[in-house]
């Protein structure tokens, strides 16, 4: 029985909720009283606690049968696949100084995790490292890994971080005085190469790290949360209830498709014969099937229905994006390819971005003429990279609005765009009103000079689809007092922890795509620090400098309760003025509300960078201009220095 459904995220994995069991020899009666009792799967062990190789090998020469948890006909595949995730024996100890322990637990790993394989589980749970070392132990699971099908392995990690790290000590330092759970899963992970099926089981305790800290595992790999009842708080009523902060942290986990488990016994004394009503924080499922015993666990189970029910239905916006998170695209080429019909309805029903246009045209035509020329000046407005039309409609309806007169070349490339706007002249009766220009912006020869020039040309990253060379280009038919809409556009960087997207990336076993910047939605992604300004273009450009080449060495600072980070690459944004308090930008703080035209764009690194507290990342970025193309590279100088990516534009690039 799932925790409940959310309107717009039914497909979210976090309404699965698991528990943590003790071992029994009797699987299918364990998981019965734990499915009957609500749960939707069981992490249970699957081998006996008390088992040891080199008992066994003593006592019987080796020649006994392993003592798992029933063999695999006890229950069918689909059950061992969908209701159970095997449980590594915790008492494993990879790195320890007794040489004994340390082959009884390298072999027994092996063993459970051959059987759990066998069983076609969907995850397993690996106990989480002993000591301030775990070379062998991610060594042994490196090497399990390589030949692993398609089962998760959950590295459990205690969730905790003291509050008095200070960023002077060693990144190997695990000692309790300083610890970061972080650090030991950075090591671990970094040891077994990245590799993209071992994720993270956090252990929630009862206290939590500062917010920052907390935010930086949401770009990581997380599966699961475990939270055991001792966590739970007592409300007046008697039942459990979390606090306020840990219920944040479940509604994040949420929203992050990260799953559930609670573990250990009840802690408080439920009142008996009393109904839980939704004041007590539940969902009203509080009693067990009919003739079987509640399960001691249940209330718990209830509060975490009660906390998923509560969130907000999944925004219009998101559900229909749900299908772009986390999904690498290359950047549109505008200039060398046409777009298809699809790619130009998408971008059309973006009414909020055609909004925009439309109040910063209307200001234009009122600043250009006054009200008492409105009948006798006529404004002479190009639409340059005018597609099928939006903006055309949109400067018509300013024109309307403000009551000024309005005369409109539209100006497009693609032959096949050219097309639909002959269709739309003729469909709106805008004969009279729009001359259609079919050619290159940067070739045509105007007939007259523009009072105001408006263009659709940015990506994601501001000038990634070549709005200055564009712009440069058809500047010269705009009148010396001319407005260009936009004004100006400026880029933006931010250092973002993206485990998903850089495994992605790693996946394709190459360099070029290391040296690409892919337009995504982001999803399990974690901001590390505020974003900051990168390159910024005006147009009419009225300096002297005609290159579009630019450098920029920026020099961010990590907040110091996060605690080290793993700067897996850089997501790009862009904020454009399209005429004076008129803007449009997906700049998180300042980002344009309900506009999906533009998801933000990353720029990978080769090798993922670790920032400690109070250690600068100092970034390097250029634009560089080509005969035929524009690229970007990038690279990092500080706290280590990474290679300059994508170097003279060998891998990405934007073709003139």
């Amino acid at each position: 029985m799932t925790l409940g459904e959310r309107q717009g995220d039914e497909k979210n994995d976090s309404k699965y909720c698991g528990v943590e069991t003790e071992f029994n020899d009797d699987m299918p009666q364990l998981l019965s009283l734990n499915i009957h009792g609500g749960f939707d799967f069981v992490v249970a062990p699957l081998m006996d606690p008390a088992y040891r190789p080199s008992l066994l090998v003593s006592s019987n020469g080796g020649s006994g049968v392993l003592p798992f948890a029933g063999s695999d006909l006890v229950l069918s595949p689909s059950q061992w696949s969908s209701h159970v995730v095997g449980k590594i024996s915790s008492w494993l100890d990879l790195d320890s100084e007794d040489e004994m322990l340390r082959r009884d637990s390298e072999i027994t790993l092996k063993q459970e995790i051959a059987w759990a394989s066998h069983l076609s589980l969907q995850a397993c749970l690996l106990p989480a490292p002993k000591g301030v070392t775990c070379a062998n132990y991610a060594r042994c699971v490196n090497q399990i890994l390589q030949n692993l099908s398609n089962m998760q392995l959950w590295l459990r990690i205690p969730l905790e971080k003291s509050d008095d790290d200070d960023g002077n000590r060693s990144p190997n330092s695990m000692g309790e005085e300083h610890r970061d759970s972080w650090e030991m899963w950075n090591s671990f992970r970094t040891l077994g190469e990245h590799h993209s099926q071992l994720s993270v089981a956090l252990d929630v305790l009862s206290s939590l790290p500062s917010v920052n800290s907390l935010a930086r595992w949401f770009g990581e790999p997380v599966r699961a949360a475990i939270i055991n009842s001792n966590s739970f708080l007592t409300n007046a009523r008697g039942y459990p209830c979390l606090s306020k902060r840990h219920q944040n942290l479940l509604t994040e986990c949420f929203n992050h498709s990260i799953q559930i488990v609670i573990s250990g016994q009840q802690m408080q004394n439920i009142p008996t014969g009393t109904s839980v009503s939704k004041s007590d924080n539940s969902n009203n499922q509080s009693e067990g099937v009919e003739g079987m015993q509640r399960h001691p666990l249940r209330s718990y189970l209830d509060y975490i229905a009660y906390l998923y029910q509560k969130m907000d239905p999944l925004p219009e916006q998101e559900r229909f994006e749900l299908g772009y998170r986390d999904y690498l695209q290359s950047p549109l080429q505008p200039l060398m390819d046409n777009l298809e019909a699809q790619t130009y309805e998408t971008f059309e029903k973006d009414t909020t971005k055609y909004i925009q246009y439309q109040r910063a045209v209307a200001k234009a035509l009122v600043d250009r003429v006054p009200d008492e020329k409105a009948s006798t000046i006529t404004t002479v407005l190009m639409v340059v990279g005018a597609g099928r039309g939006p903006l055309v409609r949109a400067s018509l309806q300013a024109a309307e609005e403000t009551g000024r007169k309005l005369k409109v070349y539209a100006v497009e490339k693609n032959p096949n765009a050219i097309v639909t706007l002959h269709s739309l002249l003729k469909i709106e009766g805008w004969e009279k009103l729009v001359t259609i220009v079919s050619s290159d912006m940067r070739c045509w020869d105007a007939p007259e000079k523009a009072d105001i020039l408006v263009s659709e040309l940015l990506g994601s990253f501001g000038d990634n689809e070549l709005s200055p060379e564009c712009l440069d280009g058809a500047q010269r038919f705009l009148k010396e007092d001319g407005i260009s809409i936009p004004s100006s556009y400026t880029s933006f960087f931010q250092p973002v922890t993206a485990s998903k997207l850089y495994n992605d990336i790693k996946s394709h076993k190459d360099l070029v795509h290391f040296e690409t910047a892919y337009v995504v939605k982001f999803h399990r992604v974690a901001r590390l620090t505020s974003p900051q300004p990168v390159f910024t273009f005006n147009h009419p450009e009225d300096s002297t400098r005609k290159s579009n080449h630019r450098y920029t060495k920026l020099r961010f600072e990590i907040p110091t309760d996060t605690g080290s980070a793993l700067v897996h690459g850089f997501a790009g944004y862009f904020d454009s003025v399209l005429y004076k308090d008129v803007h449009l930008g997906i700049e998180p703080s300042t980002a344009t509300p309900n506009m999906f035209s533009w998801f933000p764009i990353f720029f990978p690194l080769r090798t993922p960078m670790c920032v400690q507290p109070g250690i600068p990342l100092e970034v390097h970025i250029w634009r560089c201009c080509g005969t035929s193309k524009v690229w970007y590279e990038w690279g990092v100088s500080s706290p280590s220095s990474s290679p300059i990516h994508n170097c003279n534009g060998r891998s990405y690039w934007v073709g003139l």
